[in-house]
């Protein structure tokens, strides 16, 4: 698979050098120019797959300019742009000259590659037809709680029912939103994602509904909006608790009637789009507290997926390793072959509050300075190095594993946490060790009112 290209434009060479290290190690082709207008062109050469401005000088004028420019030659690359202060003002600015996400100085590279793929993916799934065997479909896991998982995501998906998918940050959502577009009679149409929580409200509602030429202030031309974009395919929106009343209404009004109002438009226009929301909160709590609108949540949980945790599903964490080493073999041209046998072990007791994410860059960071075939202690990160550190201290792991239950009065979930393993690594443990409730102060009837 080829590489995407993406169009680095920055007048600061510190910035520049930053971004561009992280982009190479993370699998990109760079080109890299200046913010002047003929540094803007696109389409000399090889058309970039994407776009980056860093204005950090200016505070964003220069960028928003050559994001204008950007935009009048290729309405569909995408734009980010970083500046160094952040004002909802300067949002709107970056709305209104087409720039599709922006960052502040100094940025999270987390944040800013996992936008960059979002970035890709929409730009990708805008393109005619979708493949049906998409790798970004698949869905890995073989415990038996997952495999019904997977089958039922497949039904789902063979209907036209809006889907609602809840679980912890991190436990696939996105991905499991992708399966459903890719199995559903909707594959050849695009997805469109759209984090709910990334935009400010009035943000949000050009985003989603588009607005007319002359609807407000530097609205030149028109803009389609993502709801529109995504006609006759899916619309994923991530975080969609955190709507507002208002936004939560119009969204509803919008299923309800099969159209939509653009702003400054007069005439409904109709929409025909499948709803896949997720969320990290509980829906019903929500409702009790008034952050979600039960009609909405009527609306949206007619399919309902809940994802597990990592914790709760610790036997298909081989298999997720096997699959991410695989990944990263293929984008940075390695050939790493598996883990030893101590850091498997570890990284099975691990508890992961991180989930999903966190393992996969986990196995991302080995790759950043990795010799070997076999990834040993010496290659994990400090913070796991730490954990088995912590194992091997002179009061031996019998004597550390029985302190943490007796300083949670035998609270075993409370005690795996504080030891960064999972619940079913400490009940492994415990039977390894014989620890009972019988060798310590409290009665079994108080352990148990723990558990």
């Amino acid at each position: 698979m080829e590489k995407p290209l993406i169009h680095l434009l920055d007048d600061n060479s510190t910035t520049n050098g930053e971004v561009l290290r992280h982009l190479t190690q993370h699998g990109f082709k760079v080109i890299w120019s200046g913010l002047k207008p003929e540094d803007c062109r696109l389409g000399r050469g090889t058309k970039p797959d994407l776009a980056i401005i860093c204005s950090i000088k200016d505070n964003g004028r220069q960028g928003l300019e050559a994001a204008r420019l950007l935009r009048l030659q290729c309405h569909r690359t995408p734009v980010i742009l970083i500046v160094q202060e952040s004002s909802e003002t300067k949002a709107v600015a970056a709305l209104r000259a087409g720039i599709n996400d922006y960052f502040t100085w100094p940025v999270s590279y987390e944040e800013l590659l996992a936008s960059i793929r979002r970035q890709l993916r929409e730009a990708r799934a805008d393109k005619p037809a979708v493949p049906k065997e998409a790798p970004e479909a698949r869905l890995i896991g073989e415990t038996p709680v997952f495999r019904k998982i997977k089958d039922y995501v497949l039904r789902a998906a063979a209907t036209d029912c809006n889907v609602l998918i809840t679980g912890e940050t991190g436990t696939g959502k996105e991905r499991v939103a992708e399966m459903i577009h890719r199995h559903s009679a909707r594959r050849e149409k695009p997805m469109i994602c759209i984090n709910c929580a990334a935009l400010p409200e009035n943000l949000l509602e050009s985003e989603l509904f588009g607005y007319e030429r002359g609807a407000f202030t530097g609205a030149n031309n028109p803009y389609p909006g993502k709801l529109r974009m995504a006609e006759g395919g899916t619309v994923f929106l991530d975080e969609i608790f955190e709507m507002s009343p208002h936004m939560q209404a119009k969204l509803l009004r919008a299923l309800d009637s099969r159209s939509i109002y653009s702003l400054g438009g007069r005439t409904p226009i109709p929409l025909n789009i499948r709803i896949v929301a997720a969320t990290n909160k509980n829906p019903e709590r929500a409702i009790e507290q008034g952050v979600l609108r039960q009609d909405l949540y009527f609306r949206l949980n007619v399919a309902r997926v809940h994802l597990p945790p990592l914790r709760e599903r610790q036997m298909d964490i081989p298999l997720l390793l096997e699959h991410f080493l695989q990944e990263m073999n293929q984008r940075y041209d390695r050939q790493v072959e598996s883990f030893s046998p101590e850091v498997m072990e570890l990284l099975l007791g691990y508890a992961w509050p991180g989930n999903i994410r966190e393992l996969r860059n986990l196995v991302e960071a080995l790759f950043i300075n990795l010799p070997a075939r076999i990834v040993s202690m010496v290659h994990l990160p400090e913070s796991f190095q730490r954990l088995q550190d912590n194992l091997e201290q002179p009061q031996g792991e019998r004597e550390q594993l029985l302190a943490a239950l007796l300083a949670t009065n035998w609270n075993k979930s409370q005690a795996a946490e504080n030891l960064h393993i999972s619940r079913m690594t400490l009940y492994r443990k415990m039977e390894k060790y014989e620890i009972n409730t019988s060798q310590t102060e409290p009665s079994l009837s108080q352990a148990t009112l723990y558990n």
